[in-house]
């Protein structure tokens, strides 16, 4: 494996088989790093997560893509997680394909000189669609059609039927 680190970056709330596929192709690039938001960065950026920052550490702590994981102490700004990893050489930073470009950098609070004053590249992970930790939310208060036949949660056609399997 090669000494050239990946960073990632995420709440990681849910821990799911989205999640694990992403770490997984991280992996291919050379060790994973993943840098865990806080809770208080997590709800100021989309929403409170249901596991705390100890309960997700210990989650992604335990997944096999996974060599280390620290806090993002930076929030808003990645960077100053970035420039306080001094033992690995962080060649990466990885982020599912769905958001990219200026948009994804300026969020990150980093900028492209920033990235090449410390020769470390973007990497776009493929996202893995039918699966997301807002989903599973839904499926759980009922706000998606957990009920349909479809692995996504909508037929497509407007039409939703039950699930044989399940008893009423």
């Amino acid at each position: 494996m090669k000494n050239e680190w990946v960073y990632v970056g995420g709440t990681f709330d849910l821990f799911h088989y989205g999640h694990m596929k992403f770490l997984q192709q991280c992996r291919e690039y050379g060790p994973v790093i993943v840098s865990l938001n806080t809770d208080d960065f997590a709800a100021r950026y989309k929403r409170e997560p249901i596991l705390s920052l100890g309960e997700r550490m210990e989650a992604l702590s335990g997944c096999k893509y996974v060599d280390d994981v620290c806090v993002n102490i930076g929030d808003e700004n990645s960077g100053i997680t970035i420039d306080r990893i001094t033992d690995r050489e962080i060649a990466y930073i990885a982020h599912g394909d769905d958001w990219a470009g200026d948009a994804l950098l300026s969020q990150l609070g980093i900028t492209d000189q920033w990235l090449q004053d410390r020769a470390i590249q973007m990497l776009y992970v493929p996202y893995t669609g039918g699966i997301s930790t807002s989903e599973i939310i839904g499926r759980v208060i009922g706000n998606v059609h957990s009920d349909c036949d479809c692995s996504c949660g909508c037929s497509g056609d407007g039409t939703h039927a039950k699930r044989s399997t399940r008893s009423e």
